[in-house]
């Protein structure tokens, strides 16, 4: 078995409470460093890769979607490691095999690897779009391959027209926690709302790709992402004492992730939140415990918490609590508590305000992304503040002064939401 990566834990916070004071929050810092660069070990297993290409009739209008998709998992294939378990899904009204005919997965070797980038090359855009038999298919594939790192790609570039809602819901429900899935939105016609639904529950990144001759890069720096994971399955474990109440458990970096809703109990004191397959990387994550409130001086854990790889702690840390009369130590917000904050409120507002605007509610969609400038301007969000230029005109980016433009191509609007939730660090000196 290949060494796994050395994790640690640290802790952001002001545990001053004044008296009364209930709400502890703290930012949780979890790094992995000294990761095999492409190396992916679980437990004692290899990585599998599932690649599901959208092949419905959209695909072929225009044409360069359908032929760019198919060089994009050709690139994927090539960058697979040798031994690593792989296939290829075609996904239009019911999911097909495209590689191997069987439904299994196959090690990688300079022979299959042809083979699949020859039966790839044949691919026909027809039908329609049902991502939740496309989901399914590769849940299937995975089963044989619980261990390990388990990670599929999904690109689409349309609306989900074939199933119900609660088909794809299900599915989804059927697939949590079987693997990680990066969804890609290809064009302007696929629902930014629809495609994060599947990439949040699957712990995935998603992105758009406007422009179809783009595909083939990114497809293979998500491969070489999953090849660079040594880890998977690993769980953020949360202990909080006799009549304490966990309000929640977000994911702040690299993007806005609320994993609340995600616990498994361990007992009646402690959960489970999935985080998923790591490598060599860092991401922060807020809680907030409520407890019950105590004498000034008295000083308490407000949470413990462990980071799992299977029944292993790796790294743990402290959330505490200390009531004090000494305002100036209770009033005082910790830097990284409140930048992620704003970061949070900073994707509901762009999510909130490009709905309302799409709904012809100006005066909302106009408050909602004027906050959304002044948050990303405060926190140096430069990537989502150029973002939203596209979409108002800035006319004081510290007060969230702005216009709705006009005229704004769906491109950049479909961009700014998929990206709202992509977070930056504190700015140095800031915590």
């Amino acid at each position: 078995m290949t060494e796994q990566p050395e994790f640690s834990i640290r802790i952001d916070q002001n545990k001053y409470l004044p008296q009364g004071g209930q709400e502890v929050h703290a930012i949780v810092t979890v790094e992995s460093t000294g990761a095999p660069v492409g190396v992916a070990t679980g437990t004692g297993a290899s990585a599998a890769e599932v690649i599901i290409i959208d092949t419905s009739g959209s695909m072929d209008y225009p044409r360069n979607k359908m032929t760019s998709a198919v060089k994009a998992a050709q690139a994927a294939v090539d960058t697979l490691r040798d031994g690593v378990n792989f296939a290829v899904v075609s996904g239009s009204s019911r999911a097909k095999m495209v590689y191997p005919q069987a439904e299994e997965l196959v090690p990688a070797n300079a022979q299959t690897r042809a083979e699949a980038k020859a039966a790839l090359s044949r691919l026909k855009a027809t039908g329609g779009t049902a991502m939740g038999a496309w989901l399914t298919l590769a849940g299937r594939l995975f089963a044989g391959h619980p261990d390990g790192i388990r990670h599929a790609i999904l690109l689409t570039d349309g609306k989900n027209q074939h199933e119900s809602p609660e088909q794809l819901d299900a599915a989804i429900a059927q697939v949590v926690g079987r693997f990680v899935c990066d969804c890609r939105g290809v064009g302007t016609d696929w629902e930014v709302a629809e495609l994060r639904k599947v990439a949040s529950a699957l712990l995935g990144s998603l992105d758009m790709v406007a422009s179809p001759e783009a595909l083939e890069a990114d497809f293979r720096a998500m491969t070489e992402a999953a090849m660079g994971k040594a880890v998977a399955d690993v769980a953020l474990r949360v202990w909080t004492p006799q009549f304490a109440k966990l309000r929640f458990v977000k994911q702040v970096l690299p993007t806005v992730e609320d994993l609340t809703g995600r616990r498994t109990d361990v007992d009646e004191r402690s959960g489970d939140y999935p985080l998923g397959a790591w490598g060599s990387e860092s991401r922060d994550y807020h809680i907030c415990v409520e407890v019950p409130a105590g004498e000034v001086g008295r000083e308490m854990r407000a949470a413990w918490v462990k980071l799992m790889l299977g029944d292993q702690v790796v790294a743990s840390g402290n959330v505490l609590a200390e009531w004090t009369d000494d305002e100036a130590q209770s009033t005082r917000i910790n830097p990284k508590v409140a930048h992620y904050t704003g970061q949070a409120e900073l994707a509901e507002n762009i999510q909130v305000g490009l709905q309302a605007r799409k709904d012809g509610d100006l005066d909302t969609a106009t408050a909602r992304l004027g906050r959304a400038v002044a948050l990303a301007h405060q926190s140096g969000n430069e990537a989502i503040a150029s973002l939203l230029g596209k979409v108002v005109d800035v006319d004081d980016p510290a007060t969230g002064r702005v216009r709705l433009k006009k005229d704004v191509d769906k491109a950049d609007e479909m961009s700014l939401d998929t990206r709202s939730t992509k977070t930056v660090r504190t700015r140095r000196g800031e915590g």
